[in-house]
This record gives C-alpha cells, sequence and structure tokens, in this order.
C-alpha cells in the first residue's frame, strides 16, 4: 500500500482511473483550502468528476490508500465541512447539470454541482420554483444545499431542502451505489436494525423546531415518518455518502408578490413581532438591524426590520395580504413594495447582510462560528436579550439577523482568532453559548451546519448516548470514516485549524496603504470570508464582479479564488515563492482590474489593488513583460508623439499591416487589436488656440476662464486618453460647462509659486519651473494597473506639485475619464497616504454630471428625447457612482438604462497579448448585445475611451461621452435658433 503522503503517486492513480480533472498543483490545492468558515485544511488534491463512475473510482483509490474524501460544492458552508486534507470532489465544474425537469408531477432531476439560480431559472416558465433559498442562491449548489439541508428566506412557507427531497442517489465509501427514498429504500444493510432498536430515543431525542438542522436526522427514519432514508441523508455534510444526483420536489411560485418592509425600534422589538405573523401566512418573515445596512435610505424609518413577503394570484391580492400584516403589525413605520425591481433592490440589502456582517460599524473584522442556532420562535425576542447579555460579558460585539420567522439567527462576532488569548475566549464563549441555546430549548444550527465549528458542542444538546448513535449510524454508512472525517462525529476541536493561524504575525510591507485594513496587506487579504458572490454566473441590473469568472468559469479567476491564492501565498505552505509566485501572478492575468468587487463584494475585497501591489512586488528588480512598457508608459510614449507633432506619421506607420504585426508584437499586444489612432491635434493644444483666439492672440501662459463665462470656476483635467485619443469628448465638455455658466480652466503646466487660478492673466512663477520645463498633470492609472507602483508615485507627487495653487481655491476637478477619476479619489490617496495634498485632491474630483449637479444647479440640459443604450463604466460604479449621471441623462430626455458587466477592455487588459479571448467574452455579456438589440436611433452611451475603442472594434460602434451627445444638442439648438 502507497503512503498517505505521498501526493503525486495518488494524483498519477487518479487520472488513469478518472475522466474528470485531476489537479494536484499548488494552485488547485490552494482554492479549496477553505470555505466561507474560519477553518482551513490543506488537501492532497482536488477531482472534478465527469459522472457517478468517476465518484466511485475515486472512492475506490482513496479507500485502498486510506485517503480522506470531501464534496464540495460552491464552497460556501460556513462551519468548515467543505474543507479536507486529502482528496476534494469539486462537482461544480462538470456535474453540475439540470437532467430533468416534470412540471406536471414538479420534480425535477440535478446533479449535485447545479447551481441553484439556474434550477430556479429552468422551473419558473412553469410557474415552479425550488423553495429553500440561501442568501447565496447565485452561486450554492444543489448538493451543498442537500449536504447541509439548507433553508433560505422562505422556509416559514416551503421548508427546508429536506422537506423538498424525494430520492438520492448516492456512493457509499465501500463503493455501493444507492438509490435513497421512503420505506428504508436505499438503507444500507444495518442501518434498519440499528434504528428500530433505538425507536424510543428517535422519539424523544430531537427538539421539535422548523430549524433543527445539527446531528443525523435519524427521527426521518422513525415509521410514522416515512422511514424516509433520502431526508435523513440530508444535512449530513457529506459524512455518510457521495450524492451523484437527486430528485427534488418544486413549489407553485405566487403569480405575484408584494413585500412589506416592517420598522421596529430595535432587533428585539422586532423579534418579538416575528412569531406573531406566522398566522398570516407569509412567505418570509426576515429581520435585521441598521448597522448592517449602509445606508437606510431605502428603508422606512427605525432600527430593525422585519422583511415579510405575500404572495397571492394578482398584485392587487399579494398587496392587500401585506397590507393586512401591516396592519396587525405593532411598527414604528411601514413600507409595502409591489414593483418587483423594487423588491430585488430591498432584498439585496438583506441578502448581502451575510457578508456586511463581517465588519462591524468601526471597520474592526468580524467572524462566523455561531452563525445560525436556532430556537422556537416564540422564544426568539428572551434568546436575543440573552444571548446580547452573553456577548457583552466576553466583551464581543456582534449584530445579530436572519430567519426571524422560524427563530433562526445569524451574527457575525468580533472574535479575536489571531492571538491565543483571543481564540481561548472564543472557546469560552462558544461553550457557554451553547448552553444558553439549549436551556431555550433550540438547535446549535438552524442552517448550515454543525461542521468542525459546533459538532463538538453536539453532546450539550443531544446528550452523550444520542452523540453515540450519531457515531454508529456513521460506523453503518462509512465504516472506514472515510468521508469528511472530522465533522459531525469524533469532531475536531472548534478551536483548532483557524485560517488565520498561519498568516504573517507582522504587517507585510506594501506600496499602498489600505487605509481600510490599518494598513496591513494580510488584512486586507482576510476580507475575504468565502461567500463567494463573486462567483455568480450573470449580473443584474448594474453590477459588474467578476467578469473573468464568468468568462472562464475558473474558480481561479474569480475574486474569492484570487484571495484564496494570496492567502496561501502569505501563508508559505502551498504557495512557497511568496511574491515571485508564478501561481498567484498567472490568477492575476485575468483579472480586469475592473474594481467591481470593491462595490459588489459584500465585504469590500479590491482585488485592482492587490493585483497592483503584487505586480509591484513580483517585478521588483526584474524584467517586467513587454505590455508594461507598451501600455504603462503609455502617457509618456503619447505626449513624445505631441511634442514631436508626429501623430500623423504613427497613424501611418500603424495602418501598414506588417508594421503594425511587428509592433504589437514586440510590444506584448493582441495581434487582433488594432491600434487607436493619435489625435492630429491634442485636446489643449485646441484649448490654447481657443484662448489665444478668444484673448486677441495674446495667449496666456497659465491656464483660466471663459470671457463668455460667469458662474463657479472649474479645473477640467485633461487625461491621457481625452488628450491625445480623443480631444473631441474634452472640446465637447467644455462647450457644454460654459453654456451652464461655468468657467473652465486647465490645470497648470509649470509650478506656480502661489494661486490665483484661473482668471486667465495673472501667474506668478516659480523661478526653479523653468529649470524644470512644462509638465503635464497625470493621474498615473497606467503605472497603477501594471504594477509600476514607484513611478506611480513619482507621476503622482509631480501631479500634486503642479496641482497646488488648485487646491488652495475651491475649484473642484473635473474629470471625463472615469477610470482616471477612480484612480485620483481612491490609487492616489492610497499610494501617498501620507500626503494630505493626495486626499485634498481626491475630495475635489467629480464627474462630468457631479459638476453640473452641484455648481450649475439651476442649469437646465438640452432636450435630445432619444433612448440610451450602452454600458455604465466599471469604475465609476464601483468607485464613483453614476446616480448624477441617471439624473443628468433624464433631465436631457435620454431614456433607458445601460447595462452592467464590463466592456472587457478594461485599459490595458484587453490590448495584452492572450486575453483577447475573454475580453471578447466579457463584451458579449451585456455591453454588445445592448447595442445589438438597441431600436434605430438609440444614441449608445460609453464614457470610458476603453469602452469606446471596444465597441468600434467589435461592432463596428461608435460610442459616445454624455457630453459629446449633450454638445450636439446644444449646437443643434443653436442652429435651429439661428445662432
Amino acid at each position: 500500500m502507497t503512503d498517505f503522503g505521498d501526493p503525486p503517486a495518488l494524483g498519477t492513480e487518479l487520472s488513469r482511473v478518472v475522466r474528470g480533472d485531476v489537479g494536484f498543483d499548488a494552485t488547485s490545492r490552494a482554492l479549496v483550502t477553505m470555505d466561507a468558515s474560519n477553518y482551513r485544511r490543506v488537501p492532497l488534491g482536488v477531482v472534478a468528476p465527469r459522472d457517478a463512475d468517476d465518484v466511485a473510482a475515486v472512492l475506490e483509490v482513496c479507500r485502498e490508500r486510506r485517503v480522506p474524501v470531501v464534496a464540495r460544492g460552491g464552497g460556501t458552508s460556513i462551519a468548515g465541512q467543505a474543507t479536507g486534507t486529502g482528496v476534494v470532489l469539486d462537482f461544480t465544474r462538470h456535474m453540475n447539470g439540470l437532467v430533468s425537469l416534470d412540471p406536471r408531477t414538479r420534480t425535477a432531476v440535478v446533479q449535485p454541482g447545479l447551481v441553484l439560480d439556474r434550477l430556479q431559472e429552468a422551473a419558473a416558465p412553469h410557474g415552479l420554483r425550488f423553495g429553500p433559498d440561501p442568501s447565496t442562491h447565485s452561486r450554492c449548489t444543489l448538493g451543498g444545499m442537500i449536504g447541509n439541508n439548507s433553508c433560505g428566506s422562505h422556509s416559514v412557507a416551503w421548508g427546508t431542502t429536506a422537506d423538498s427531497v424525494r430520492e438520492l442517489d448516492v456512493v457509499t465509501a465501500r463503493g455501493e451505489r444507492l438509490r435513497l427514498g421512503q420505506d428504508w429504500a436505499g438503507a444500507p444493510d444495518g442501518l434498519r436494525a440499528l434504528a428500530e432498536g433505538e425507536l424510543a430515543r428517535l422519539r424523544t431525542g430531537f427538539p421539535e423546531l422548523p430549524r433543527r438542522i445539527s446531528g443525523y436526522a435519524l427521527d426521518a427514519l422513525l415509521p410514522e415518518r416515512g422511514a424516509d432514508v433520502a431526508r435523513s441523508f440530508c444535512g449530513s455534510e457529506g459524512t455518510l455518502g457521495v450524492l451523484t444526483e437527486a430528485v427534488v420536489r418544486l413549489v407553485e411560485a405566487p403569480r405575484a408578490r408584494a413585500l412589506a418592509v416592517l420598522a421596529y425600534a430595535d432587533e428585539s422589538a422586532a423579534a418579538e413581532a416575528a412569531a406573531g405573523l406566522l398566522p398570516y401566512g407569509p412567505l418570509t418573515v426576515e429581520g435585521m438591524a441598521a448597522d448592517l445596512v449602509p445606508s437606510p435610505a431605502a428603508l422606512p424609518r427605525g432600527g430593525a426590520w422585519l422583511f415579510v413577503e405575500t404572495g397571492g394570484e394578482s398584485v392587487a391580492q399579494a398587496r392587500a395580504r401585506a397590507q393586512e400584516i401591516v396592519r396587525a403589525a405593532d411598527v414604528v413605520d411601514a413600507l409595502v413594495v409591489t414593483d418587483p425591481a423594487g423588491q430585488r433592490a430591498l432584498w439585496r440589502i438583506r441578502e448581502d447582510a451575510s457578508g456586511t456582517a463581517t465588519r462591524m460599524p468601526d471597520g474592526t473584522e468580524a467572524w462566523p462560528g455561531w452563525e445560525d442556532c436556532a430556537v422556537p420562535p416564540a422564544r426568539l425576542g428572551a434568546y436575543l436579550r440573552d444571548f446580547r447579555a452573553l456577548m457583552a460579558a466576553h466583551g464581543l460585539r456582534g449584530t445579530p439577523y436572519g430567519h426571524f420567522g422560524d427563530g433562526c439567527i445569524h451574527v457575525r462576532i468580533d472574535f479575536d482568532l489571531l492571538t491565543r488569548a483571543g481564540v481561548a475566549r472564543f472557546r469560552r464563549f462558544s461553550e457557554e453559548l451553547a448552553e444558553l441555546v439549549v436551556a431555550h430549548g433550540g438547535s446549535l444550527s438552524g442552517e448550515h451546519g454543525d461542521g468542525q465549528a459546533r459538532a463538538e458542542l453536539l453532546p450539550r444538546m443531544y446528550g452523550a448516548e444520542m452523540v453515540g448513535l450519531f457515531e454508529r449510524v456513521k460506523g453503518v454508512w462509512d465504516p472506514d470514516d472515510l468521508l469528511n472525517p472530522g465533522m459531525l462525529v469524533r469532531p475536531a476541536p472548534l478551536d483548532s485549524a483557524l485560517r488565520f493561524s498561519v498568516l504573517p504575525r507582522e504587517p507585510v510591507d506594501v506600496a499602498f496603504g489600505y487605509p481600510l485594513d490599518g494598513g496591513d496587506f494580510s488584512a486586507a487579504v482576510r476580507r475575504c470570508v468565502g461567500v463567494a458572490k463573486c462567483r455568480t454566473t450573470s449580473v443584474s441590473g448594474s453590477g459588474v464582479m467578476c467578469p473573468s469568472f464568468r468568462a472562464t468559469g475558473a474558480e481561479e479567476h474569480s475574486t474569492r479564488g484570487r484571495a484564496r491564492l494570496l492567502h496561501e501565498m502569505l501563508a508559505g505552505e502551498v504557495v512557497t515563492d511568496g511574491w515571485r509566485s508564478t501561481e498567484v501572478r498567472d490568477a492575476l492575468d485575468l483579472c480586469l482590474s475592473c474594481k467591481g468587487c470593491r462595490s459588489d463584494c459584500p465585504v469590500g475585497v479590491d482585488m485592482a489593488t492587490y493585483k497592483a501591489e503584487f505586480l509591484h512586488q513580483h517585478y521588483a528588480g526584474r524584467r517586467r513583460p513587454a505590455a508594461h512598457y507598451a501600455m504603462g508608459w503609455l502617457p509618456v510614449w503619447l505626449r513624445a508623439v505631441s511634442r514631436t507633432r508626429t501623430a500623423w506619421l504613427v497613424n501611418a506607420v500603424s495602418a501598414v499591416r506588417p508594421v503594425a504585426r511587428a509592433v504589437k508584437r514586440l510590444g506584448g499586444l493582441a495581434p487582433e487589436r488594432e491600434i487607436p489612432r493619435v489625435a492630429p491635434r491634442p485636446f489643449s493644444r485646441w484649448w490654447e488656440r481657443r484662448r489665444a483666439e478668444a484673448a486677441g492672440g495674446s495667449g496666456p501662459v497659465s491656464p483660466g476662464g471663459s470671457a463668455a463665462a460667469h458662474g463657479d470656476l472649474v479645473v477640467l483635467w485633461p487625461d491621457t486618453f481625452t488628450e491625445h485619443l480623443s480631444p473631441a469628448v474634452g472640446q465637447a465638455a467644455v462647450r457644454v460647462l460654459e453654456a451652464a455658466g461655468l468657467r473652465v480652466a486647465l490645470p497648470p503646466t509649470v509650478h506656480l509659486a502661489k494661486p490665483p487660478v484661473g482668471d486667465g492673466r495673472t501667474v506668478a512663477l516659480d523661478p526653479l519651473s523653468l529649470l524644470r520645463g512644462r509638465g503635464r498633470v497625470c493621474c498615473g492609472l497606467t503605472y497603477v494597473s501594471t504594477g509600476q507602483l514607484d513611478r506611480a508615485r513619482a507621476v503622482m507627487r509631480r501631479t500634486l506639485d503642479l496641482m497646488e495653487p488648485v487646491l488652495e481655491t475651491d475649484a473642484p476637478v473635473v474629470v471625463l475619464e472615469p477610470s482616471c477619476a477612480a484612480a485620483l479619489r481612491t490609487d492616489v490617496p492610497e499610494l501617498l497616504p501620507d500626503d494630505p495634498r493626495a486626499a485634498r485632491l481626491a475630495a475635489r474630483v467629480l464627474t462630468f454630471a457631479e459638476t453640473l449637479e452641484r455648481h450649475a444647479p439651476g442649469w437646465t440640459p438640452p432636450r435630445v428625447d432619444r433612448p440610451v443604450a450602452g454600458q455604465t463604466h466599471c469604475h465609476q460604479h464601483a468607485v464613483l457612482g453614476d446616480a448624477a449621471d441617471r439624473r443628468l441623462r433624464e433631465a436631457a430626455l435620454l431614456t433607458g438604462e445601460l447595462s452592467g458587466g464590463c466592456c472587457g477592455l478594461a485599459g490595458n487588459f484587453g490590448f495584452e497579448k492572450g486575453h483577447y479571448e475573454v475580453s471578447t467574452a466579457c463584451a458579449e455579456e451585456q455591453l454588445l448585445p445592448s447595442v445589438r438589440d438597441a431600436p434605430d436611433g438609440t444614441v449608445v452611451l460609453a464614457d470610458g475611451f476603453s469602452c469606446r475603442t471596444q465597441l468600434e472594434q467589435l461592432a463596428g460602434v461608435r460610442g459616445r461621452h454624455l457630453a459629446e451627445v449633450l454638445a450636439e444638442a446644444l449646437d443643434a439648438n443653436r442652429r435651429r435658433d439661428g445662432g
């Protein structure tokens, strides 16, 4: 027998016997060391089976070698049960299909890796749905839901996953293939005799709760409950057998829904009220407090809320039921919403709580561990008061939320899991909380399972004899203890194998300031708790995260996957090369730096910044890829073209295909890409000539305002793209801003000794500036995105020197390119945290629409009166926000919504060799279909140069900046008026 510690030999043998994917490399292992819990276990390897035969083959090999096996779905488990030290089975890659759906019998046959939302989408046209719906519905799998007996917000109406299971196909650790069902169908040898010998214990040993998930559901084997082997298997956390297929029950979805949001003074009041609403037959009774809501503006006034959904045959009927509940509830305030989009927006607030709860209001970290205890709903208020008192006694903080109608509470607590004393307090609190839950007649787990987090404490809930019965049942199913050992029975200690123990204890020396993480890169990486919102396969509304995962479907190209690799890089056990790691480099290679995770990730993971940091460290003292020089230094190359006035030559040479091919090859650029044309006359040269003409030929040295304007002074930022590649955008912006009565200036190009700025005439020069020569402001974006952070900081400092006179005025800085605006607001202050000028500049940055709204509030834009299509720039979505743009479009009668996602070009990303396929896949997700499907006369809006370039090169469509559209309308009005 080959030794258990010989992973290469095991991997070779598994590759020989399975048709699926076998990964024993560092990347494959690093990606599954953790789930969404506090725990970390390093596997030997990962297998993605193609079918049940593959599963059986893996189990046979591993049984012979005594290697444990863990089944894994979406990896969102919160108790540690989706990690293991042996072989991890990943069902999301191949065994992820919907086998069949029968509307007549209201059943579906599913594979374990099928994501819940895909089942819901298939069932919806038939008026059906799967009842349970955890907040992770967009990425959790049916196999994981069955393994944990998941529930979700609609359990008051449709129960747990066990209530929706008909039959299960299972392979046991010893290779038996069983079809589990009622009347002892599929029971392994010995199970019936064991259960029938313990009928009295099965009838009296389990508390009656709607959310009793802890332990094995052995009471499902009682004859009066149908001796349902399939139901008893639910919630076994992969410790009894490996699921390969399931027949599940669907329920009829209401034709219409209404959502009543009931406001209370605090969560205790909401908890007390929840049970009283159950007789009205709601679909949900969900609760959360104000601490979990970043902006409660969309909610009725109060300190805590119940989300109560009702259904009906019509909107009127659903609304009437919701209003009946409002009248019956003793509330501070209430809101009833029947609009589906409005309901989705409100539900997103609740669903994101699983991520936002990982940060306390002051930004400190909070962790799972006691994520989902459940008590009888009528006791919830009393339990919450005792629970808060216990937290206070231990000096801990947490904000409860969750399924108030079922008495199930989620909470993340600010445990200190980094020090020995903190871990000891974690254990003491866990033991005392277990006693408290039991005293209230509750279950240690009400949704996510026991895993490693709670299984050690099951004797406090069930007693030693019942736990002993659990062990005997495990022995019947899995006598070799091959499947997920350390979970449920003979558990690992709840304070062992904590994922934080392997991270560096001292802060890592890094370039960015990481202000939200105390300057600690390890703390920044710890932000990813594994809830995996980045693994959604489609985005709704204006969402962005994570385009590369949606393009490839590979975990290493998700935000979570990259965060896991960075975690393992810091740990140094699986990924051993530190900042030189090729595994991390390759995973980050397809990160578009779209910044979508910065806003869409519930905990604000900022992978674009982490990527820039990694590239900076990875290539320190080493030669970089050619594209880093070609694209990263783009401002330098374009300024050289401008100074030498050779744009015509560059464009002519670029049009010669053999020469263009050679240039792209030398520059590390994608051969499929066309090189954008350089503008013959840069924006600032147009500006200077225009100013000179307005001043009668005596142009000023410094920027100034227009003689025609009389309002506030605004400083228009000449970003690299506007300056050299699309000056028409800048020209249009000037016309619109001046039409709104604003005085427009450009930033200084020499170091001014003092203000004023923008009067067009008075200039006080620093004498040394004449020696330094003229310069141009730059946000440093291209250097940041390629990880050239030393160069970025130098460029940013030079920019701050030039901008000092502007910063001494009240003038806002108007930035037309969203990516440059985002860099000025975030990257500059985070790379120069010790320079107060950086924060001052960031605070001045406004978008084009924000400028008009704040500084020309009385101006009415021209009526365009046309529909729009296109895409909100990903950096605008993530960093800047687009509320002002929406209002400006509405005022100009530009109707319709822009799509979400990312255009896929994303600055340098889409131009780099090897990225073209992913770049186009991202564009095909939302941007290109929205443009193709647009009716005639639609205005295609694209404020970002990358978005416009992608549209032009892939669809032959000219996208326009909003400033161009408004300027064109102004010109049309003047012509019509005879001006």
